[in-house]
C-alpha cells in the first residue's frame, strides 16, 4: 500500500509518527477537512497532470482551482489531468490519497502559491484516510518540489 511507502519515507526523517490516520475517509478536500476539523482551504490537494509525457503534481490549497491560462503560460500546454488509472500508475498513489511523498521516479512536484496563505497545511499520505500537518518549509523539503508556481485561482 502507498501509505506504507509514505510511512517508510517519513521514517527516514524520524517523523513517521506525525502521520495521522482516520477511521473515516479523507479522500476529498471536504472529507479531509471534516476528519481534521479544519478549514477546507488548508487541505493541500495534489493534482496530477500529464506534461510532455511525464507526470506532474501540483500541490494546491483546498479551495484553489486550476487557472487554465496560468497553467498554459507556465507549462506551455493545456492542463490535462491524469485519469485515476494513469494517476496510480504514473504517480504511485491512488486518487483519494495522492500526495507528493514517496512518488514514482520521474514525477515532478510543484507547489502552488495558493498555499502561501497558511503557516501549516495538510497533504494526504498515500491513502484515502491519512494526512500530515506540515509547515510550508517542511512541505518544500519533504515533497522535493522543483519550485513554487502560480497556476491556480482562488474563489471570489
Amino acid at each position: 500500500m502507498a501509505i506504507d511507502q509514505v510511512k517508510a519515507y517519513f521514517k527516514t526523517f524520524g517523523m513517521e509518527d506525525r502521520i495521522l490516520e482516520f477511521d473515516v475517509s479523507s479522500a476529498t478536500v471536504e472529507l479531509a477537512a471534516q476528519a481534521l476539523n479544519c478549514e477546507p482551504c488548508r487541505i493541500a490537494k495534489s493534482l496530477s497532470f500529464l506534461v510532455d509525457g511525464a507526470a506532474v503534481l501540483v500541490v494546491a490549497a483546498g479551495d484553489a482551482r486550476v487557472d487554465n491560462a496560468k497553467f498554459k503560460a507556465r507549462f506551455h500546454l493545456k492542463a490535462k489531468m491524469l485519469s485515476p488509472a494513469e494517476t496510480e500508475a504514473m504517480i504511485g498513489h491512488a486518487v483519494g490519497g495522492v500526495c507528493p511523498f514517496a512518488v514514482n521516479d520521474g514525477v515532478k512536484v510543484y507547489l502552488d502559491e495558493s498555499l502561501k496563505r497558511f503557516e501549516t497545511v495538510f497533504p494526504a499520505c498515500g491513502s484515502s484516510n491519512s494526512a500530515i500537518e506540515l509547515t510550508l518549509p517542511e512541505l518544500e523539503r519533504y515533497s522535493n518540489c522543483r519550485e513554487w508556481v502560480d497556476v491556480c485561482k482562488l474563489p471570489g
